[in-house]
């Protein structure tokens, strides 16, 4: 830590947090308490966790502040500094100094190269990826902004993270072409800067501070269906059945507003509409309510809520850091004056609040846990007030709406999050239209009433490079490309609404499209969920844009209909355009091989809405598909081969439902693939870790796509195999053990 008084009489404040991040604060004063509700809330971590910095502050024209992953060389001014990493390579220079307005507010420049390419940012754009040039509003706003992070990635190695829940602006090159600005004409300036060698290292931190993505429940990863608004018990139950008749997987079914007694009900006394869905007692003592047959179906329910209860008093009541000022009871003077001849017992007593429905003593999931105890497994946050303005709102916590605004969304999701965990100990299903930086760790998003076109896919790939992975948007299920689009995401739902997209009610030819991807994504589940787990460790997104693993590709920017699924898949969607990175590229659909760079167009096979190519080298498991997640235990996984060089992969896998994961229960398996001229080996290890209801009698059903080799052995010893359309198949009892599969040339 250091601080560092300016030319002005600002002081700076800089705390590292690593080796390579720090925090940067400005004040009038050398008083730098911790206000910041991000900290008191105990959202991100800003504890240190590298080695102790150096400070030279000997000589002012020349102060330098430095850890083993970067120097801080502070200008003579004070307000002004330039990072490099230790080789001398400079990443960041302030041009003009840091500025901090005399009523409040701030500005800082950071001055770029012309080579500098720019990524994050959240949903503050659906129209790019790459934000150079343009200028963001940090500010919650419906269908605009539903989820904006202020947090910006640079090709040239760093990252900068405005830690301010305030209103405030991002100009990026765009009214200077050499300089970055942020500012706000609220609150006091407050960033934290990243060095790193690429995008994985970069979210990689910025993660670790802003708290890492949430491992959803495995059956989150399935798909959600939300019923017609109108519907009541018996309609919901039919729509299970229906899916079940049609060999349709699904592990979800959802209920708008509808279900509530009063219409869009924000109070704490919520019922069931007790016409469309009547719980007599009888039937809570004896649980023989429909939840119980959503349960016997394998389906989880899922309710809708919107909120406009006052958070902040939850929050203050847990907060880590307790508030600068506390308020007691000994302040307030109730009692009426000696004086008050008269005493009207209407004035001057207890405080009235304008907000009838908060109970300040008790937080909001409270009145939720009965319906957690009936059997609701999720909870889908409306945009509905939590993303309204508040311009006349004092909130309990004593903040105007100009930064409770921001930062409701993320209490929403972290209180929802949280208390649903608390009460079941188990991992939380909440997704929300609403957000703001720290999001990832506590809830999934979709992208809000704006449909699943090209415009939500944009967002989804800028959420990817804001630190935010479980995203997802209304299927448009009435073309194969929306169909194709909505199963290939990080989760995937549909939402009928006011409407009806029932796949039964789609047509013969559209249902079967359908169908087919539904089964697809079940088949994908393990391979999807283990990409979750390697964001929860690292903050690696589950759908990658083409710039995230391809920064060098000069390509990369100009396709933003294509992204990754994961290391293996790539997947375009609403576009004819196709565009393979180096290497080699096998189309999921038909087999056929391309070699990249290529340029070209795709059409899809009939029946399909899109292009699915799979990376060679990849090693991708797979399961055959469910009715729901879990609905048969998981003793035969499927391993989709693809050689090419040496590559391997760890296979992970927990209980899907209980918060243990975080402990490190698990198990892991890796599997390397080795091609050479003369032979391909495929040498599985031994099952390491357990978790509660591991299945331990496995078996692998391994498909290697290549040519017919001349002889296989397992083992040592040869072994029985099938060779079908390129595919070699062979399946091995014992898959907890180490096994040494060899195909002979």
């Amino acid at each position: 830590m250091a601080v560092i008084q300016t030319n002005k009489g600002d002081f700076i404040k800089f705390d590292f947090i690593s080796d390579t991040c720090f925090r940067i604060r400005m004040s009038k004063s050398d008083d730098f308490s911790e206000k910041n509700p991000y900290a008191r809330y105990g959202i991100f971590d800003f504890s240190n966790r590298g080695t102790e910095a150096v400070y030279d502050l000997s000589d002012t024209s020349k102060s330098e502040i430095s850890t083993p992953g970067l120097n801080i060389l502070i200008d003579d001014s004070g307000d002004g500094f330039t990072i490099s990493k230790p080789d001398g390579t400079i990443v960041i220079k302030t041009d003009r100094p840091f500025h901090i307005g005399k009523s409040g507010g701030f500005s800082a420049d950071l001055a770029v190269t012309k080579e500098e390419k720019f990524y994050g940012m959240g949903d503050v754009n659906r129209e790019i990826l790459q934000k150079r040039g343009t200028t963001a509003k940090i500010w919650v706003k419906n269908v605009k902004s539903y989820v904006p992070i202020p947090f910006l990635m640079s090709s040239s190695g760093w990252a900068v993270f405005s830690n301010t829940t305030f209103r405030h602006n991002f100009d990026i090159c765009d009214s200077d072409p050499d300089n970055i600005r942020i500012f706000g004409y609220y609150g006091e300036l407050d960033m934290l800067f990243f060095i790193g060698d690429d995008y994985k290292s970069l979210l990689n931190q910025y993660t670790a501070v802003s708290g890492r993505p949430a491992l959803l429940p495995k059956f989150g990863y399935g798909l959600t269906f939300v019923c017609n608004q109108q519907a009541n018990a018996r309609e919901m139950l039919d729509d299970c059945m229906h899916f079940r008749d049609r060999d349709i997987p699904c592990d979800v079914i959802g209920l708008e507003p509808g279900w509530m007694e009063t219409y869009y009900d924000k109070s704490t006394d919520k019922k069931f509409d007790p016409d469309r869905f009547y719980i007599p007692e009888w039937a809570v003592i004896s649980k023989n309510t429909f939840f119980s047959s959503i349960k016997r179906l394998g389906f989880k329910l899922s309710l809708w809520l919107c909120c406009d209860y006052d958070l902040s008093f939850e929050e203050e009541r847990n907060a880590v850091i307790p508030a600068l000022v506390e308020v007691t009871d000994e302040d307030m003077d109730y009692l009426p004056s000696k004086d008050d001849f008269e005493q009207d017992m209407n004035i001057g007593h207890e405080p009235l609040s304008m907000d009838e429905f908060t109970k300040k003593d008790e937080g909001y999931f409270e009145h939720l846990k009965k319906f957690v105890d009936y059997g609701a497994c999720a909870f889908k946050m409306d945009g509905a007030w939590q993303v309204n303005e508040h311009p006349d709102r004092k909130w309990g916590n004593g903040m105007d709406d100009v930064q409770m605004h921001n930062l409701y969304p993320l209490l929403l999701s972290k209180q929802m999050s949280t208390g649903f965990s608390e009460h079941t100990g188990r991992r939380s299903m909440i997704y929300s239209s609403g957000g703001f930086a720290g999001i990832q760790q506590y809830a999934a998003t979709w992208a809000g009433d704006t449909g699943g076109g090209s415009k939500p896919l944009v967002s989804m790939l800028n959420h990817a490079m804001s630190g935010h992975v479980n995203t997802s948007c209304d299927m448009h299920v009435f073309t194969n490309e929306g169909i194709h689009f909505g199963f290939l995401q990080s989760w995937s739902q549909v939402c009928s609404w006011a409407y009806w997209r029932h796949p039964w009610l789609l047509g013969k030819e559209l249902e079967g499209v359908f169908r087919y991807y539904a089964k697809l994504r079940y088949s994908l589940i393990p391979y999807i969920y283990n990409t979750a787990y390697q964001a929860y460790l690292s903050g690696i997104p589950i759908m990658r844009p083409l710039p995230f693993l391809y920064p060098n590709d000069p390509k990369a920017d100009e396709y933003i209909m294509e992204y990754m699924l994961g290391d293996s898949l790539l997947i375009t969607c609403y576009t004819e355009d196709l565009y393979l990175p180096e290497g080699k590229w096998i189309d999921w659909f038909t087999g056929d091989v391309l070699t990249g760079p290529y340029i070209g167009s795709y059409t899809p096979p009939k029946g399909k809405g899109g292009a699915l190519f799979v990376k060679a080298g990849s090693i991708i498991p797979m399961q055959q598909p469910m009715d729901y997640v879990g609905e048969t235990a998981n003793d035969n996984m499927i391993l989709e081969i693809f050689p090419e060089g040496d590559t391997s992969c760890t296979i992970y896998d927990d209980d899907g439902i209980s918060m243990d994961y975080q402990n490190g229960t698990h198990s892991e398996m890796i599997v390397t693939c080795l091609k050479t001229t003369n032979a391909i080996q495929l040498v599985t290890s031994e099952r390491i870790g357990s978790y509660k209801d591991i299945v331990e009698e496995t078996s692998l059903l391994i498909k290697i796509h290549t040519e017919k080799p001349a002889s296989i052995t397992l083992d040592m010893a040869s072994c029985e195999y099938s060779y079908d359309m390129g595919c070699i198949i062979v399946e091995i009892a014992g898959a907890d053990k180490e096994h040494n599969l060899t195909l002979h040339y």
